[in-house]
Parts: structure tokens; C-alpha cells; sequence
């Protein structure tokens, strides 16, 4: 295998794959609610009626016409005969006439002929008639039809990654399913003659297998679904054919390991017989992962990742999740709070690579500081005990106190 020879600025390395690879939505599906959460959205959803669907009350007390209540106070209360009572769930079957109220309940349909609604507190009751002692204007304690959602309003846009909250919106409208976006089927195969799954005994310099675990987790927290291959051995026969496997039955291949230049690194050539166009970038100028590799084979993206666990977080984080996100069809920004801005506790300075360290995140006096954790891209606690990453361009210093943006870990 040859030597790299050139290393691509991570941009320059986002171009060059982007001129070989555009990602689309594999594919959608109707799923019920009770299955939709944190699918993406597909297909608009508009309301097929108002909410809420009627004047609704928003206290215990009782409805009344504001015009009859105008000029009521504690020592001349406005005395009203009770029409009716409103009850949770039922039609309303009656009307307020002049100088009438009705009980109603919190949520209850506002009668016909209210158009406030006079807090429990504020009224007496003597047998069929109440006093109201505090003057009601119109449409006070009242939440009128459609102030949430208009008929036809589009409450929910393709791209939207569903949360709880959306979920109760859609069940309130009555919108029992959705279309959202088929999750991406994303393969992993670890290679290396040392690895060995967890569970088993370790022999010799043998250790078990870590990145089929944070990747797969990182792949379901994208939006896709992780389909792991196993762990092949430093046999370039063995991994081709468990590559071609994976590669015909997922739109994504990932491969951890054996990606640099050593005599049993086989990735590269494993991924080249895949089809073309093969291989587009192989080495970037970044720290951890300079033996990246980005290829494409059979109109599908694949991925070589460093061996070492930090490596493949940090590139799966800059490289692979927006592919997999444009795949699994989520169009949203990111949103406030993914970020966050800090000071340095200490002076960083990089080489000639763009270098993302890990941080913890401290609060003093004040102001949030992130302090750079020690540890190589094997050291996995370093990311374990981290609350994100900062991106250091290369041949950068930034001095104590510095501020910086923290990606903020999951």
C-alpha cells in the first residue's frame, strides 16, 4: 500500500467527497405515533381542524356574559340565575341568555351566548342563582377557538425530528400516523488480528473490541440503524468478502481499523474492490485521524476509520453524521444548546494539523471554562470524561482565557 501523498485540509477532504457523493433519503415510511419518536418527518402535516376545536374555559367558575357583569363588585354584585352546567365531554345543549351563567369546569365548551368565564373565587352561589362580585370583560379566562392551530395551518415541516411535544400535537389533532424517513442501514466491520468481542478472555496483546459499541451508538443517535458485521482478522480475502456482504445489504459501510499504511493495514484495498469510484481521499490534515479514508463504491459511501476509539469518534462526528443525517432526512439547524462559548484554562497550541481536543466544562466566577483533558486518541476515558470538543485550526496558539466554541458531547 503507498504512503500518503498529500494530506487534504478537513475542508478541502468535505469538498473533494462531496463532488463524488451527494446524500439523499433512502426511503420513507407511515409509522403510528407511538412509534414515530425522534423519526424524521417526511411529508408535511397540516391541520384538519382548529385546537383547540371550541371556546374552552381555562378556570373552574362560571360562564357568563361580560355584559351583565359590568358593573359588579363586592358591594353591588351582579346577581344571575344558573341556566345549566357544563360537563367534560359532553355537547353543550343550552344557551346564556340575559342575566344567566352556567357552571363550567377548566377546559370545559364555553355555552352559547358567554363569552367570559368568572373564576370560582369570585362568586357566590345561593341555590340557583350566584352573585358575581368583580366585573368580567369579554373573552377573559376564555381560550378561543384556534388560538393554538388554524384549519390548514402546516404545523410540522419534513426534516423535523420528532419530539415528545410535537408527538402530543399530532395526537391532538387527530393524526394517528405519519410519514417519516426510512433510518439509513449503516454497517460495521472492525478489522485486526488483536480484537476480540467483550465477554471473551483476552490472550496475549489481544483487546477487546470497543468501536462496534460507540459507533453503533453514534449511528443511532444520527438517525441511522447500526448493522455490525463483526470483528474480520488482517486477512484481505476474509475482509473483502465481509465487506462486499455488508456493502450489498446497508446504504452505508463503515470499516475501523487497519486504515493507515502498514504492512496488515488492508482497508484500502478492501474498499477499492468494492467498485468504483473507490477511494477519493485518503489522509487528512486533522488530529486524531490523519488515515481517514472517504470513498464511494456502487453510488454508496464508505467510510475507513482509525483503529484507535477517539480517532473514529472525532471522525464520525466531522465526517460521517452529516452524511448520515442528509440520509436519514434531517434538514433541521442545529439547535441552541448543542454549542456553547468558554474560556481556555490553559494555553493550547497545535502542530500542523487541525487538532479537536476533548474539554470538561467548569463554572467559575461566573463564566464556563472548558479545560483540555490529557489523553491520546486510544485513551477512550478522555472522551468519557469529556463534556465536548473545540476545533484548534492548525498551526494555531490560543492563549489562557481564550474563547472557544464547545460541540457539546451527547
Amino acid at each position: 500500500m503507498k504512503a500518503f501523498t498529500k494530506l487534504l485540509t478537513p475542508q478541502e477532504a468535505r469538498d473533494v467527497f462531496a463532488r463524488a457523493y451527494s446524500p439523499v433519503p433512502v426511503g420513507a415510511e407511515r409509522l403510528s405515533l407511538a412509534h414515530s419518536l425522534r423519526r424524521v418527518l417526511a411529508q408535511e402535516v397540516r391541520a384538519s381542524s382548529d385546537l383547540p376545536a371550541f371556546d374552552r374555559s381555562t378556570v373552574d367558575g362560571y360562564a357568563v356574559r361580560s355584559v351583565d357583569t359590568g358593573r359588579a363588585s363586592s358591594g353591588t354584585p351582579a346577581h344571575l340565575q344558573v341556566a345549566g352546567e357544563v360537563f367534560m365531554g359532553e355537547p353543550v345543549q343550552f344557551a346564556i341568555g340575559a342575566g344567566q351563567a352556567a357552571r363550567i369546569p377548566t377546559g370545559g365548551m364555553l355555552p352559547e351566548g358567554a363569552d367570559a368565564v368568572v373564576m370560582q373565587e369570585h362568586v357566590v352561589r345561593t341555590g340557583g342563582a350566584v352573585s358575581v362580585e368583580r366585573p368580567a370583560r369579554a373573552r377573559d379566562n376564555v381560550v378561543s377557538r384556534g388560538a393554538d392551530i388554524t384549519s390548514g395551518e402546516v404545523i410540522i415541516r419534513p426534516g423535523r425530528r420528532l419530539r415528545p411535544q410535537d408527538l402530543g400535537l399530532l395526537a391532538g389533532l387527530d393524526v394517528p400516523e405519519v410519514m417519516v424517513y426510512r433510518r439509513p442501514r449503516v454497517a460495521i466491520i472492525v478489522t485486526g488480528d488483536e480484537l476480540v468481542p467483550p465477554g471473551r478472555p483476552l490472550r496475549g496483546s489481544q483487546i477487546h473490541d470497543m468501536n462496534t459499541y460507540t459507533l453503533s451508538g453514534l449511528i443511532d443517535e444520527a438517525g441511522g440503524v447500526a448493522n455490525a458485521y463483526g470483528i474480520v482478522p488482517d486477512n484481505l480475502a476474509l475482509l473483502v468478502e465481509r465487506a462486499k456482504l455488508a456493502h450489498r445489504e446497508c446504504e452505508m459501510l463503515i470499516l475501523v481499523g487497519g486504515s493507515s499504511v502498514g504492512e496488515k493495514d488492508v482497508v484500502a484495498d478492501a474498499i477499492a474492490a468494492l467498485g468504483a469510484p473507490g477511494i477519493v481521499v485518503h489522509g487528512i490534515s486533522i488530529r486524531p485521524g490523519k488515515p481517514t479514508i472517504l470513498a464511494v463504491a456502487g453510488g454508496k459511501p464508505v467510510f475507513g476509520l482509525p483503529g484507535n476509539v477517539v480517532s473514529a469518534m472525532v471522525i464520525f462526528d466531522q465526517f460521517v453524521r452529516p452524511v448520515l443525517q442528509a440520509m436519514a432526512g434531517v434538514g433541521e439547524p442545529p439547535r441552541p444548546g448543542q454549542t456553547v462559548l468558554a474560556r481556555l484554562t490553559r494555553k493550547v497550541a497545535t502542530g500542523d494539523r487541525e487538532d479537536h481536543i476533548r474539554v470538561s466544562l467548569i463554572e467559575r466566577t461566573g463564566a464556563v471554562w472548558a479545560a483540555p483533558l490529557p489523553g491520546g486518541s486510544a485513551i477512550i476515558t478522555s472522551m468519557v470524561r469529556a463534556d465536548g470538543l473545540v476545533t484548534i485550526p492548525a498551526n494555531a496558539t490560543l492563549d489562557e482565557g481564550a474563547e472557544v466554541e464547545v460541540r457539546l458531547l451527547p
